[in-house]
Order: structure tokens, then C-alpha cells, then sequence
């Protein structure tokens, strides 16, 4: 079959990769793709979603992977499936978990899914009412979507104040701040769990730990992340039990109750506090810099994992993760996450070997070259037996390559080095 993967980021090269030694893959689209992606496929580009799915039904494409949150929320996977084209990800409806924070804040609290205490407003009176009764530091979110920076840890009541208010005059997030949810800090450490759904089952990927500030030590302002492991030793099989029975069977069952039942990857980013997870968001597809290291510790089933999940037959669904850990380095332009940086040429220094390669996401081509042009340019993943093994191998990937003004940190998996 030939597929398609709906994106342009570094979530998408990396599932290309994984499914691009599939022997029943006979070709891989992208969908705009970027430029790396050509390498892997063919990049392709539509003025609207009928030219889209105009291709794909002439084409007789397989199955369509969505990668990016912003096409759920709008609706393709629906528009897909009307036309019986093979979908892999959300409903428009099903994709409100991550759409919406208050939407899904208030399903949480209606089928008793463990998450922060919390207010959803649009009034700016009963937003500063309910932060005086909270401890800080306090959490202020844009209800709608904001490219992973609509979130705002305050550190003192007036912040959290000044933050809501330019939330909700439109000043901070436009429209997708008019409606906000205000809810108490957790304090514990965070995990991303992934699982993929095929609306009625599921099976949970190896715990993930990502790293969203961009320096080290956790300082400096939230990113769409600059790093991350898999799988995380601080994901005790208590603690992945008790993720399934309190956050993904309700959520599961809900949506199916609700008429929105959840075909696709349920992202649950959770916070354990003694032990004890809760939920602090969903998203809907795999996150990014998740996936990259996510990927290659399937080591086979992967494409049958999507097809099961988009046929609703993944209970039979046969697979095989690996045993080792994957750890990945994002390297991000010089001006990440400030403002654009100007394109510069990269170089590499030495060939990838089995133990490391590269996610390519912000980068174009022109003749021979890759130029860096996003703000997250590529990921160095490292694969080792253990955690230590694994950095190395990462770091040893970044340190071939160079461009100017390249920035990333130096002490992802922090957490469990020295364990």
C-alpha cells in the first residue's frame, strides 16, 4: 500500500522512518513534508482538503496518518472517512479533548478522572475570585489551541491576574484565549503516557518524559520541548496500572458514551504527586519530541498497530517493542522560541551509525543543502541499553552537527542519570 503522513515536523519524519522498512509499504507521501522528508518519500502540497482527498482517492492510498493537532481539530480524519479513505487519528468531535482545555477539564470532572481543581471563565472578576483561594504558584490556560505556549505558571497572584486578563482581552492568544481555565499547581514529576486507540481498546507505549524549558536545569521560558526519553524508569508499573484504570478506561468509555468515541493517539501528559497520577492534559496525536524517541523502540507491528487502530481491530493486534531506551536531543535556530531566525546552512560532521540518527523538522533544501529554518531543526536520537548509554549516543549525534547560532540543552534525562 502507499500511505500518507499528514504533517511537517520532526513527529513526522520520525514515523516515516519507522514505517519506511515495512515490506508492505510500497510508498510514503508527506503531506506538506520538509525538507528532509523527500529523502524518505514524496513531499506533497494541496490549496484545500478536497484537492487532498481528490489525490487520495485516485491514488488509492492505503492509510492516512494525521500528525499535527491543528487538521484534527479542523476535521480532515472526518472528511477522510467520509470519502472511505482509511484514517489513522480523531474525530473533529473526539479531538475537543485537546481543542478545548475547559472541555476537557469538564469531562474529566463529569466521569471522575483525577486532574487539578479548577475554574473555566470567561469573566475576568471570577477569574481573580477563584486565584485568591488557590496556593501559588498558579496555572493560567488558554482554552483553545496555541502551538504548546498557551500555558502560563504564575508565580504570584498578581501574575496570574495580568495573565488571565491578557488572555482574556485577546491579547496574549487571540481568540483561543477568550475563554481560560484556572487551575492549582501540582507539584511531582511528569510523565507522558501515550495510547493508541481504536475507540473501544488500546495499548499504552512506553512512558516518555519530555523537557519543556529550554535551558538547562529547567530554566528559562516553555518550548514545544527540547528533549526527551523513553522509557522513563519513574514509570512504575503501579503507577502505569493506575494511569490505564483512572484516566484512559473512563476517558475511553466516556467519549463512547458521549457519541465521540476515540480512535487514534490519546496523549495523557500526567503528574504524579505521591505516587499518585493526575491528569493535567490531553493531547490527541503523538507529541513531539515524544514520537522520535517513541518510534524506534518498535521493532516490529508498527503499521499494523495505525491499521488496527483505524480498522477498530487492534484487540488482536501483534507487536514488539524493544528492550533498550531512546533518548532525544532537540537542536533548536539561535533566536528558538523568541522569534524566527535567519535560514543557515547545516553542516554534518559525521554519518549517523546504528546506535543514533536524525529527526529532521525545521529544515528546508535547496540544491544539495539542508538549511535550518524552524525553530526545533532536528532531534539527535540516541539508542542504548540503558539511560547513560543512550545519552551518549545522542550526544555524540549532535556534536556532528553545525550550523550557526545552533542552541540545545545539555542535560536531557536529568532526571534518572546517576540512578
Amino acid at each position: 500500500m502507499e500511505i500518507v503522513i499528514v504533517g511537517s515536523g520532526g513527529r513526522e519524519y520520525s514515523i516515516g522512518l519507522a514505517l519506511q522498512s515495512e515490506c508492505r509499504v510500497d510508498g510514503i507521501y508527506f503531506y506538506p513534508g520538509n525538507g528532509a522528508t523527500s529523502k524518505l518519500g514524496k513531499n506533497i502540497d494541496f490549496k484545500n482538503q478536497k484537492e487532498f482527498v481528490d489525490f487520495a482517492l485516485i491514488q488509492r492510498i492505503g492509510l492516512v496518518i494525521i500528525g499535527p493537532e491543528a487538521p484534527l481539530v479542523e476535521g480532515l480524519a472526518d472528511t477522510l472517512r467520509e470519502n472511505g479513505i482509511l484514517t489513522f487519528g480523531p474525530s473533529a468531535k473526539a479531538a475537543r479533548l485537546e481543542g478545548s482545555k475547559a472541555y476537557m477539564k469538564e469531562f474529566a470532572k463529569r466521569y471522575d478522572i483525577p486532574t487539578a481543581g479548577f475554574i473555566q471563565t470567561q469573566d475576568y472578576e471570577e477569574a481573580c475570585a477563584f486565584i485568591d483561594t488557590l496556593n501559588t504558584p498558579i496555572v493560567v490556560k488558554a482554552d483553545g489551541l496555541c502551538a504548546g505556549k498557551g500555558v502560563i505558571i504564575a508565580q504570584s497572584y498578581n501574575e496570574a491576574k495580568q495573565a488571565a486578563k491578557k488572555m482574556l482581552e485577546g491579547k496574549s492568544f487571540g481568540d483561543s484565549g477568550k475563554t481560560i481555565v484556572i487551575e492549582e499547581f501540582l507539584d511531582g514529576f511528569e510523565l507522558s503516557v501515550f495510547a493508541m486507540c481504536d475507540g473501544k481498546d488500546f495499548i499504552v507505549l512506553p512512558a516518555a518524559q519530555d523537557h519543556k524549558r529550554l535551558l538547562d536545569n529547567d530554566k528559562g521560558p516553555n518550548t514545544g520541548g527540547m528533549g526527551a526519553y523513553a522509557p522513563s524508569p519513574l514509570a512504575s508499573e503501579a503507577i502505569i496500572r493506575e494511569v490505564k484504570q483512572s484516566i484512559i478506561i473512563p476517558t475511553l468509555d466516556g467519549m463512547a458514551k458521549d457519541g465521540n468515541p476515540f480512535s487514534g493517539t490519546l496523549f495523557c501528559g500526567i503528574m504524579v504527586v505521591k505516587d499518585k497520577p493526575y491528569l493535567l492534559e490531553f493531547n490527541v496525536r503523538f507529541g513531539d519530541p515524544e514520537c522520535e524517541v517513541l518510534m524506534p523502540l518498535f521493532k516490529e507491528g508498527l503499521l499494523d498497530c495505525f491499521l488496527a487502530c483505524a480498522n477498530g481491530d487492534l484487540k488482536s493486534v501483534q507487536y514488539c517493542l524493544s528492550d533498550e531506551v531512546c533518548v532525544g536531543v532537540v537542536v533548536a535556530s539561535k533566536d528558538y522560541p523568541y522569534k524566527s531566525s535567519k535560514k543557515e546552512k547545516i553542516k554534518f560532521n559525521a554519518q549517523s551509525n546504528g546506535n543514533a540518527h536524525i529527526s529532521f523538522a525545521g529544515v528546508s533544501k535547496e540544491g544539495e543543502d539542508l538549511l535550518a529554518t524552524g525553530g526545533r531543526v532536528l532531534v539527535c536520537v540516541g539508542k542504548g541499553g540503558n539511560v547513560q548509554e543512550a545519552v551518549k549516543n545522542a550526544y555524540k549525534c549532535v556534536e556532528s552537527v553545525k550550523f550557526e547560532g545552533m542552541q540545545y540543552r545539555k542535560d536531557i534525562a536529568y532526571q534518572v542519570l546517576g540512578r
